[in-house]
């Protein structure tokens, strides 16, 4: 079954999934080996030893769950995980997915040593769960065929394989099935040494000539997310170009992140109208999730999966029992005053 696309996101420095024409662009820019993976050291140390002693055994790699913001490399780690074990890699997602009969399907057609990388696992439901217990530690499937009086169950063999789940919200995921994992991986957010040699990777892909000074602006501004460095990367060739421009320069990559509403510090007008929706509508907060998307006229996921953890990883916003509260830093970084109820609280 195949994975499901959501539709263009509407802000560039969203670290969303974007639509075909741009999934071509992105895995055109992805890494194909560990050794050309830039950044999340402890991981690809991790994954180096697991996967030389599972081709050393000649079996597959255990099951291996990979979780963190959207945008980090997930989708990329699973690819290459198949590369390494010189394996096929079959590709669907918890929604996708909608009836045991689905699973069984894809299971049975897989050949051994093969990858199932299940995208959004945390949406699996329950009853396809259930499936996937027997799969991941006997290789079996147990499958009841009928209803009522006449029901009888009936297990099929599995060829080993290796399953990756990918998620952004791990708490989401039942412990049953989390505990059939054998590695359990979070991606951190990119330093921006990190970002810089992402950036200037892509640039070279592309074949586009990158000032460093260039590089380095972009790499501050893509929220420590490669998949947004390499939005932006795109979207600063496509300035250069109708401009007739050779090589993209300091002053090219601000007028373009100036025009796509993008700040030196990697904020979009969302970012900014969740701070100040805070600072002017509820004099700092606390707040609730409900009340600032009304507020803003965004969704409730969208503010929880894609502002709130750049903003609470540098330090604009923190997250209290009461609700969301604004910080002394993005008063400064706005140019507002700090509300006299939230300096009283954080007294």
């Amino acid at each position: 079954m195949a994975l499901t696309r959501t539709q263009e996101p509407k802000h560039i420095v969203r670290p969303t999934k974007t639509v075909r024409d741009s999934d071509a662009f992105e895995q055109s820019l992805r890494p194909q080996r560990l050794s050309e993976y830039v950044g999340q050291g402890e991981i690809k140390g991790h994954l180096l030893i697991h996967l030389q002693a599972a081709q050393e055994r000649k079996e597959p790699m255990g099951h291996a769950l990979l979780h963190g913001p959207p945008g980090l490399g997930k989708t990329t780690l699973a690819y290459i995980i198949a590369r390494e074990m010189g394996a096929q890699i079959r590709v669907t997602s918890g929604p996708a997915i909608e009836k045991p009969g689905d699973l069984a399907s894809l299971l049975t057609n897989l050949e051994a040593g093969d990858v199932l990388f299940i995208d959004e696992i945390h949406r699996l439901r329950p009853a396809i769960e259930e499936v996937l217990y027997s799969a991941m530690e006997d290789y079996a499937l147990d499958l009841v065929i009928g209803k009522g009086p006449t029901a009888r169950s009936m297990r099929l063999d599995l060829k080993p394989f290796t399953l990756v789940g990918a998620t952004t919200k791990a708490g989401s995921i039942s412990a049953p099935l989390r505990d059939r994992f054998i590695h359990n991986f979070k991606l951190a957010f990119y330093t921006a040494g990190e970002m810089e040699r992402i950036v200037e990777r892509s640039a070279r892909i592309l074949s586009i000539v990158l000032e460093e000074e260039a590089a380095q602006n972009i790499a501050r501004c893509c929220r420590a997310t490669p998949r947004v460095a390499n939005r932006l990367v795109r979207a600063v060739r496509d300035f250069a170009q109708v401009a007739g421009e050779k090589s993209v320069t300091l002053a090219r990559v601000k007028e373009t992140l100036e025009a796509l509403g993008v700040d030196e510090q990697g904020l979009d007008r969302t970012d900014r109208l969740v701070l100040c929706a805070l600072i002017e509508k509820f004099a700092g907060g606390p707040v609730g999730l409900s009340t600032l998307a009304a507020a803003t006229g965004e969704e409730e996921q969208t503010l929880e999966d894609m502002v709130e953890p750049y903003l609470l990883q540098q330090g604009y916003l923190q997250r209290t029992p009461k609700g969301r509260m604004v910080t002394q830093r993005a008063c400064d970084f706005l140019g507002l005053s700090m509300p006299e109820s939230v300096q009283r609280q954080l007294l």
